[in-house]
C-alpha cells in the first residue's frame, strides 16, 4: 500500500558519503515537523553509503541506487522528479539539520505564499564539530538579489520552496558546480525569495579547496556571461566575470598556506555564545546515531 503524500520532500543526492552521512539522517529523522520524505540518490558511490541507508528503519527515507556517476545537477532533477511533497528542501549529505528547521520553514511558506523560494541562517562547522561561526544571510527578495552577477546569499543546503517552482526552473546537467547559482540567475527575474535570520543548518566546512573554487568560479563565470548575452549586456557581464578571476585569485592565495583556515573564518561571521551552546546540543544529539536503527 502506497504511502498518503508527505508535506515537505527533503532532496539529498550523496556521492561516497559514509563518513557523514549518519548524522545527517539523525537530523532529519529528529525534525519536530514529521510530515515529510527523503529523497536521497546515491552518485556513483563506491564506499558503504547505500549500504548505510538500507540499515535505516524509516520507511520515509527513499534510497535511489543505480552505481552511476551523472553528477550533482542531474541527480537533484531526479529528486525533483520523484519527491510527493509540496514543499521541497535541500540538504547535503555532510551537513546537519536543527530540529526546529523543517517545522519553521514549512509554517513561512504557508504564510507568505508570494514566496517561491527560502532560505535560513547556517552555522559553519569544521569536520570535528567545532563551530567558525554564521554564514551571512540576507533576509529580503530586494537584499539577496542585489547584485546577481557576484552571486546570491542564500546557501544551498538552507533551500525550501514549492515544488511547483523548481520544476518550472529546475538544475541544469551541465552545471558541476555552482548549480545553486546558476538556477537563482535564471530564476530571480521571475520569483520572489527570502530567507529566515534564524540558524536552522549546521554546514560542514573544513580545508576549502582550490580545484572546487576554480570549477565554482568556472561555472558561474559561464552562466553570468550567458545571462548577459541573453540582456545584451555584455559590458557588465565581463566586469563580474572579472570580479570572479579575482575572487579565485584570492582562494587561491589563501588555499595550501597557513592562511586558509582564515579564509574560512573570513567566509563566516561572529555568532553569539549562545549560538555555538546551541550548536553543540545540535551536534551532540546528532552523532548519538546507534546504527541507524
Amino acid at each position: 500500500m502506497s504511502l498518503p503524500s508527505p508535506q515537505v520532500s527533503v532532496i539529498m543526492a550523496m556521492r561516497n558519503s559514509a563518513r557523514t552521512l549518519l548524522p545527517a539522517l539523525h537530523s532529519i529523522r529528529a525534525q519536530r515537523y514529521r510530515d515529510w520524505e527523503m529523497i536521497l540518490i546515491d552518485d556513483g558511490s563506491t564506499d558503504d553509503s547505500a549500504a548505510l541507508v538500507r540499515r535505516v528503519a524509516d520507511e520515509r527515507i527513499r534510497l535511489f541506487a543505480d552505481g552511476r556517476w551523472l553528477g550533482l545537477a542531474a541527480r537533484l532533477n531526479e529528486g525533483l522528479d520523484a519527491a510527493r511533497g509540496r514543499f521541497i528542501a535541500r540538504m547535503d549529505a555532510d551537513d546537519v539539520a536543527y530540529p526546529e528547521r523543517l517545522a519553521l520553514q514549512a509554517e513561512f511558506l504557508d504564510n507568505n505564499p508570494q514566496i517561491d523560494l527560502l532560505g535560513c541562517g547556517m552555522l559553519v562547522f569544521r569536520d570535528d564539530g567545532a563551530p567558525l561561526g554564521s554564514f551571512p544571510v540576507q533576509t529580503t527578495h530586494e537584499a539577496i538579489c542585489a547584485r546577481p552577477y557576484a552571486g546570491f546569499q542564500l546557501a544551498h543546503p538552507t533551500w525550501m520552496g514549492r515544488a511547483s517552482w523548481f520544476r518550472r526552473w529546475r538544475y541544469d546537467p551541465r552545471c558541476l558546480k555552482a548549480q545553486d547559482q546558476d538556477l537563482l540567475l535564471r530564476a530571480f527575474e521571475h520569483s520572489r525569495f527570502a530567507a529566515m535570520p534564524e540558524i536552522l543548518l549546521g554546514y560542514r566546512q573544513d580545508s576549502p579547496s582550490l580545484r572546487k573554487s576554480w570549477h565554482g568560479r568556472l561555472t558561474f563565470s559561464r552562466s553570468i556571461w550567458r545571462h548577459a548575452r541573453e540582456h545584451c549586456d555584455r559590458a557588465a557581464g565581463v566586469i563580474a566575470v572579472g570580479e570572479q578571476v579575482l575572487k579565485f585569485a584570492y582562494d587561491a592565495l589563501a588555499i595550501g598556506t597557513s592562511a586558509s583556515r582564515l579564509l574560512l573564518r573570513h567566509r563566516a561571521q561572529p555568532a553569539s555564545e549562545l549560538e555555538f551552546a546551541r550548536w553543540r546540543e545540535v551536534w551532540r544529539a546528532s552523532k548519538s546515531v546507534d546504527n541507524g536503527t
